[in-house]
Order: structure tokens, then C-alpha cells, then sequence
């Protein structure tokens, strides 16, 4: 006998360890038939029969609206398959019955996996698993996935999926007698494949996305037979007089289920500990009172420890790349290399290489860490439900707080993290503005000036000033999502689900080798992919001359005018250009053009600061080269990333734009007002 089964659940259940826990090495992925998505199949042997596991992507709800979402919701109602495997999380069962429920009104033929029971377990919640079966109708197969209990208990009942009946939930006398009129009108029309009452029920709500998946499942259009469609006029027509409407009509099928759910809840669940401290936790993580001043002091230690301890590392890279460069200079010159050859190639790719790992790789090192560590403790999410507002109120989805949590680390990070926003408007939102949180190219430049100009106050004054500067990044962020959505992308914002994951003592050992190897070693290998190139190129402009001044000198002078009027000057602005592939060495190439060096020169901040002032740096320069820092184009990486998922030359020179726009436009305002 052959059988296949669904795997369905909502994220960070451990559908996954279920899934690899049923099916071993006998699995595949693939991607669905004209879809963007991943498919994973598996499968197991038992008794001489074989099962067959599709494992649909993650959803909350059968109200589907990303593309992952349509896929399992139609895989789950229209597919061809002989049951449902929904796996639960047994920590927060209530939000994992909503997916169950509507399962449950399709078909009778489900087992739910109540995974997570060890957990459950550690938190002292309880969940009665039995009752649980006895109220919903179905097997439930308590579980703990990772450490294999309850496998074989799952493997023997997917064998034998009782035929159940449907689920039936009662919503109040009127919609009942409605739903019934449409019921009775389309129940000979099925062919038997489907549940007539959650037919009707999908009929009266209107969902067009699903009655389309009907009528492509049927063959047919079922809205097509005047029986049908005289039953869903005199359905509606009963609603309406009873001051129905299509919103009170969604919230009285909503209110219904999430009735049904708190009954079975309170009938089967008791909590006698850790799931209450959560709650607690939230009232101070999310509250009105204590949310928004935790999170800026999250930030600001964060930003104090990545700001103070970089410090030494990075010194003692820069040093170890600084002999590394001498030696290779040597080798060269053994070799019988030319003079040019070997400054080209010592004094100018490998320093700008150097110079990147050395600035890049101690702060990134200790950010991406202290970042993971907040993911995984479940505080990351809670910093997103606390921006969700502001950004919708600024015509953006809610989901863009999280891109720009992303967007801390890396911005290119923070672009590929877009995709989980389902509206084409609100993911060019998010791509266009991801670049003005500071990324950690561009931490090292601003860590540098704010050091050099703050005289009183040491490392805390330094990162109060660091953590403002990323506070004013996320305010832009905001203000120009909302005059982007009244202008070059109108719309309406859209709704979203945000789970707040239960909280978790983060692993700390796991964590530093992800964070180190999954994102800094990656990062850094990006760029300094671009900076190889960039130095081979910075250095032919500082040493090819034309008259007496080289051509990067031609062209500091050619940007001077722009430069002046925004309170810098235009070797500052050549930095910025000529630092288009990595940030990070912005600062270098301009202290290479002020020197009239022909090579990146490392710095002493005490001798940096002196060399900036006597060329002309005052308080109103930093002050216009931190904004234009927070506000310029995106890196190579990070624009080649906005093309790529954007698949559009004109949002990628539109992502490059906007901020470069701002930025021009706030350093000359900023300029001028200082010196009226």
C-alpha cells in the first residue's frame, strides 16, 4: 500500500525535525510547478507499506497571502493527498489550534502532532493530550522530536488515519441558517471530494482566491448553477438584514473559531509556571512603558562593547597585516617584479584588503554575536512588534522592522531578508530604505569621527553618540517610507502575522560559531571580493599623473563646488565614491588624497584628527560627514543584492538615489543654517 500525507504546522514548530525524523535520508527538495518555493519530500517504509511525506512551507492560516501560504493552504484543500499531519507546538498551543481548526473543518482525516512536549515540560505547562483527541475528533501523538519520542507512535497511526467527521463549529443562529441555505444548494455538486459546509462557508466570505482553487479543483464553476447562485443571494440577503457585512462577517467566523479554540484550551492545558513568566516578560518587553527605553539600552550596550572592544583586535590585525605586506613586498621583489608591479600589488590591493579585514572583520566579530544571542533568546522579534506601528503608520508593512533589524549587520542581509514581505510596493519600500540603518561597513567610519571629536565623556559619551546616530538612521528610515508611499510607491499598507517566539536560554557555543562562520566569514568574504578589485583601481588613480597632480587630485577637484556647499569638501566625496565597494574604507582614501600619498595609509586616531584639521575639518564637517554616512548609496554588494531581487536596473538606481538625495539635501541644509 502506498500513502501519502501532508506535513503541515505553522513556523518554528519543528515541522522540520519532524519531517527529517520521519523521513531520514530518503528525502528530496524540489521547487512546486510555477512557484518560487521550495518543496522537500520524503518518506518512510513500515509493515510492507510505503508513506510519502510532502512538507508544505509554514502558515498561521488557511487565509493564505504569501506565496508560501497558497501553497499550503491549496496543497492542504485542494491537493491530492490521503491525510494531514499538522504538527503543534505544545508551548503555545492556542496559536497553533487557529491553523488546526481550519484544517479540521476540511477533512476528518488528520493527526495532530503535539511536538514540543518536552519543552512544555521545562516551561510546567501541561497538555492533556487525550482530551485533546476527544474534543477535536482526531489522533494526537504527543511528541519530542529532537530527541525521537513519539516517532514510532506517529509512523504506526499515519498508517491508519481514521475517517473522521469534519469539524462543525457553531456561529450563531443567522449565519447558521445561511450557511445552511448554500450547503444544501451545492452538497450534489462535489463529487464527494470536498467538505460541503466549509464550501458554503468560503462561498458566503467571499474569498476569491480560494473559490478559484475550487472551481480549478471541480473542473467547473460551482457559482455557475442557478441553484447555486439563487442559495448564495438569499443566504446574503439574510445576512444583510441581520446587519451583516462582509468585515462583521469575517470577524463573526473569527470570533466563532477563536471561541472554539479557548474552550478546548481551557479543557485541556494547564499552566503552572515558565508560559506565565513569558507573559510577564512581555508586559515589560512590549509594554507601553518600558519598551521603547529597554530597546535604546539594548542598543547602546550593544553599540558600547562593539565600539570599545574592536579596538584591540583591530590593532593587532592591522599590525599583523602591516608585516604581511612588507613580506610580500619582499617576495616580489625576489621574484624579480618591477617597481610598479609591486607597489600595485603590495602597497595597493593587498593593503586595501588588509585594511578591510583589519577595520571589518573585529567589529563584525563582536556585533553579529551579541545580535544572534538577542535573536535566539526570542528579544529580536519583540523589537519588531515594538516598530511594527510606527512603521505602518508610515504607509510601510509591518514586517519591515525586521528587515531593518537585518539591516544592522549587513545591508545586503537586510535587502535578501525582504522577501518574507508578500506586497512588490512594501518590498521596494523596505529595499529602498533598508541602507539608511548603518550597517557594520559603516559603523568603523562613524565609531572613527565620533571618537576624534568628542574630547569630555569617553566611551559612554561615544556610544550615546554612536547609538543617537542609529536612532536618527531608523527616524530617516521612517520619514522617507512615509513620502515614498505618497509619492513614488502610493498603496496601503498590508497585515501581517508576527509570532512572538516563546523565550529561550540562548545557546551560547552554537551561537558564536553561526554567527562567526553563517554571517561574518560570509560578509567579510563579500567584500572583500569587491575590495581586491577597488584597490587595484584606487591605487592607478593616486599614481598616474596628469600635469603635476594625480588623477585622484583632477577629480577631488571637480566634485570641490558640490562638496563645499554640503559643509565637506570633494576628496571627502571622492572617498565616498571611491569607497562604493566597501565602506569601510572610506576614511583611508580620503586621508590618502589629503597626504598626497600613493597608497592607503594607515591612522592613529590623534594623528588622523590632526591631519583633518589642517585640512580644514571643523565640528560642522563631522557633523555633515556622520549624515552623509547614515544617508549616501548603498555599497557594490548591497545594490548587486537589490537587483537581484528586485530583477530592475531602475529600483536599483532608484535604491542608489533616494538616499544619495537625502543625504546632499540634509548635509547643505545643515551647512547653511550653521553658517547664517
Amino acid at each position: 500500500m502506498s500513502i501519502t500525507l501532508a506535513l503541515a504546522g505553522n513556523p518554528n514548530v519543528g515541522k522540520s525535525t519532524v519531517f527529517n525524523a520521519l523521513t531520514g535520508a530518503r528525502q528530496h527538495t524540489g521547487n512546486w510547478a510555477g512557484k518560487t518555493v521550495e518543496l522537500a519530500e520524503g518518506g518512510f517504509s513500515l509493515g510492507g507499506n510505503d508513506v510519502r511525506i510532502v512538507d508544505l512551507p509554514g502558515t498561521y492560516s488557511l487565509l493564505a497571502e504569501s506565496v508560501d501560504e497558497r501553497v499550503a493552504r491549496d496543497y492542504i484543500c485542494f491537493g491530492e493527498h490521503d491525510g494531514i499531519i499538522l504538527v503543534c507546538d505544545a508551548t503555545c498551543l492556542e496559536r497553533n489550534l487557529i491553523l488546526a481548526l481550519q484544517t479540521l473543518e476540511i477533512t476528518g482525516r488528520v493527526i495532530i502532532c503535539l511536538n514540543l512536549m518536552d519543552e512544555a515540560k521545562k516551561k510546567k505547562i501541561s497538555v492533556d493530550a487525550e482530551k485533546l483527541s476527544e474534543l477535536l475528533g482526531v489522533p494526537v501523538i504527543p511528541m519530542a522530536a529532537r530527541s525521537g519520542k513519539g516517532i514510532d507512535g506517529l509512523k504506526a497511526a499515519a498508517l491508519n488515519i481514521p475517517v473522521c467527521e469534519p469539524l462543525s463549529i457553531s456561529y450563531g443562529p443567522t449565519l447558521e441558517a445561511a450557511i445552511k441555505e448554500v450547503e444544501t444548494a451545492i452538497s450534489d455538486k462535489l463529487s464527494g471530494e470536498l467538505n460541503p459546509r466549509w464550501v458554503a462557508v468560503r462561498l458566503l466570505e467571499n474569498d476569491r482566491s480560494l473559490v478559484e482553487g475550487l472551481n480549478e479543483k471541480l473542473g467547473y464553476s460551482i457559482t455557475a448553477f442557478d441553484d447555486v447562485a439563487l442559495a448564495l443571494k438569499n443566504a446574503s440577503g439574510l445576512l444583510r438584514e441581520n446587519g451583516f457585512t462582509a468585515e462583521s462577517l469575517r470577524e463573526r467566523l473569527v470570533s466563532g473559531m477563536i471561541n472554539h479554540i479557548e474552550e478546548v484550551c481551557r479543557a485541556v492545558i494547564k499552566e503552572r509556571g515558565s508560559f506565565a513568566s513569558d507573559r510577564r516578560l512581555d508586559r515589560i518587553f512590549t509594554g507601553k512603558i518600558f519598551a521603547v527605553p529597554i530597546m535604546l539600552g539594548v542598543l547602546l550596550g550593544i553599540m558600547w562593547l562593539t565600539a570599545v572592544g574592536a579596538n584591540y583586535p583591530s590593532a593587532a590585525l592591522s599590525s599583523l597585516f602591516s608585516r604581511l605586506e612588507v613580506y610580500l613586498a619582499h617576495l616580489l621583489e625576489s621574484a624579480g617584479s618591477p617597481d610598479f608591479l609591486t607597489a600595485m600589488l603590495a602597497h595597493g590591493v593587498f593593503r586595501v584588503l588588509g585594511w578591510v579585514v583589519s577595520v571589518m572583520l573585529p567589529p563584525m566579530a563582536i556585533f553579529f554575536p551579541l545580535f544572534t544571542l538577542l535573536e535566539d533568546f526570542g528579544y529580536l522579534p519583540r523589537i519588531a512588534f515594538n516598530l511594527d506601528g510606527a512603521f505602518r503608520r508610515c504607509g510601510a508593512c509591518g514586517k519591515q522592522a525586521l528587515t531593518t533589524c537585518m539591516g544592522f549587520g549587513c545591508n545586503a542581509v537586510g535587502v535578501t531578508g525582504c522577501r518574507i514581505i508578500d506586497s512588490p510596493r512594501e518590498k521596494l519600500l523596505a529595499m529602498l530604505t533598508n541602507v539608511f540603518v548603518p550597517c557594520n561597513g559603516r559603523l568603523p567610519s562613524l565609531i572613527a569621527v565620533i571618537t576624534m571629536f568628542t574630547v569630555l565623556g569617553g566611551g559612554l559619551l561615544r556610544a550615546l553618540l554612536l547609538t543617537a546616530c542609529i536612532v536618527g538612521g531608523i527616524g530617516l528610515t521612517l520619514a522617507v517610507c512615509a513620502v515614498l508611499s505618497k509619492t513614488l510607491l502610493r498603496g496601503l499598507p498590508s497585515s501581517f502575522a508576527l509570532e512572538l517566539p516563546p523565550y529561550r536560554r540562548p545557546q551560547v557555543g552554537k551561537v558564536i560559531v553561526r554567527s562567526v562562520l553563517d554571517r561574518s566569514i560570509y560578509v567579510l568574504g563579500r567584500a572583500i571580493a569587491v575590495a581586491a578589485p577597488a584597490g587595484l583601481v584606487i591605487w592607478l588613480l593616486a599614481n598616474i599623473n596628469i600635469g603635476d597632480s594625480s588623477l585622484l587630485l583632477h577629480l577631488a577637484g571637480i566634485l570641490e563646488p558640490l562638496g563645499r556647499l554640503m559643509g565637506l569638501d570633494g576628496m571627502i566625496l571622492l572617498g565616498f565614491i571611491l569607497g562604493f565597494p566597501a565602506n569601510e574604507i572610506v576614511i583611508p582614501l580620503v586621508l590618502m588624497g589629503y597626504t598626497g600619498g600613493g597608497v592607503l595609509m594607515e591612522y592613529e586616531m590623534g594623528a588622523l584628527k590632526d591631519v583633518l584639521l589642517l585640512n580644514g575639518w571643523n565640528w560642522t564637517t563631522a557633523v555633515c560627514f556622520i549624515i552623509f554616512t547614515l544617508c549616501h548609496f548603498p555599497c557594490s554588494t548591497t545594490c548587486l543584492t537589490i537587483y537581484k531581487e528586485s530583477k530592475s536596473l531602475k529600483w536599483t538606481l532608484w535604491s542608489m538615489a533616494v538616499p544619495t538625495i537625502v543625504g546632499i539635501l540634509l548635509c547643505t541644509i545643515f551647512n547653511l543654517i550653521v553658517h547664517i
